[in-house]
């Protein structure tokens, strides 16, 4: 049913630099233009941990698999405890959708509305005095959140969308990334962070998930991190600690990402994976792409730094619904 809504060789070398230059010129449209921002010199600001879950605690990750994707991430969320085990009454949500580019949900360049829109009648069941949908986009931030249905969706759920040129920009400690990096202060008023990345390619780290999506909280200067791209991912996920991961694989874009266009570049899969293991998540939607986890440098920098696991054995899978 339709949806509405080591070393390298010289020539890696340039491959490299030019998807580089790629990305730069995308992310410098006009994109990162803000509401408000922090004088120079202002105090840095330390990222809360906004995982649910104590780090001793068993990390697990599960994925259900359907025609409905808003029934697959409720049978997920479920399996994981249900809601009330990771948003208590009268706390601030923040949920971080993929939101990057203009595009259709066929296009699969951005997060599917529909898996937004549950996790947000989650939060409100929860009790959460406050759901926020917001990400930096690359393109015009207006057509991106009404072409990809995310903010009528979201809105219609109960949440608050706030686009790119809504947002205010505050300092952040984010040691071992570029300096001089801010994030969005939304993000350091929520008492829980659910972060809801797409599977899809990526010209220079092969895919984007859920490490990569936290590109979408930095300001300015965040297109220098292109420049060591599995490091930065790694580190990504080493600073940001969400309450859950949850990795929308509705539909996944194969080729010519992270923008993609042509709708013989996506695959449907139906699928949705929903985990406290941002590793175990990754891996998962890796392989929604056809891609051996391990292979992935960010990936394995991840596992090394004791993140998570990539065993998809650990992963438990639903079945379909």
């Amino acid at each position: 049913m339709r949806n509405p809504y080591t070393e390298i060789t010289r020539r890696e070398a340039a491959v490299r630099l030019s998807a580089a230059a790629l990305v730069t010129a995308a992310l410098g449209g006009g994109a990162l233009a803000f509401h408000d921002r922090r004088e120079p010199g202002s105090e840095e600001r330390t990222l809360p941990d906004w995982r649910a879950a104590g780090p001793g605690d068993r990390l697990r990750t599960v994925a259900a698999r359907g025609s409905d994707p808003r029934a697959n991430v409720r049978r997920a969320i479920a399996a994981l405890g249900g809601i009330g085990r990771f948003v208590r009454p009268g706390e601030a949500v923040l949920i971080k959708p993929n939101v990057g580019w203009d595009r259709l949900p066929e296009q699969a360049a951005n997060t599917d509305p529909n898996v937004i829109a549950e996790l947000v009648a989650l939060c409100r069941e929860a009790g959460a005095r406050r759901v926020v949908v917001t990400d930096i986009s690359c393109n015009d931030p207006r057509r991106c959140f009404a072409r990809s249905g995310i903010s009528a969706a979201a809105h219609a759920a109960g949440a608050e969308v706030v686009e790119s040129q809504q947002l205010a920009l505050v300092p952040a400690r984010l040691s071992g990334l570029a300096g001089g990096l801010e994030v969005i202060e939304e993000l350091l008023r929520a008492d829980r962070v659910i972060n809801v990345p797409v599977a899809k390619h990526h010209g220079l780290s092969r895919v984007t998930l859920g490490m990569k999506n936290w590109f979408g909280v930095l300001g300015d200067g965040r297109n220098r991190l292109h420049q060591d791209i599995h490091r930065a991912v790694a580190d990504l996920g080493a600073l940001f600690r969400p309450t859950l991961t949850v990795v929308d694989a509705t539909r996944v874009l194969l080729r010519n990402g992270p923008q993609g266009g042509s709708l013989a570049d996506v695959r449907a899969v139906g699928a949705v994976a929903a985990g406290t293991d941002p590793v175990a998540c990754e891996a998962w939607g890796a392989a929604q792409l056809g891609l051996e986890p391990r292979s992935l440098g960010f990936i394995a920098q991840a596992e090394q730094r004791g993140l998570g696991r990539s065993d998809l054995a650990l992963v438990q899978e639903l079945g379909t619904a």
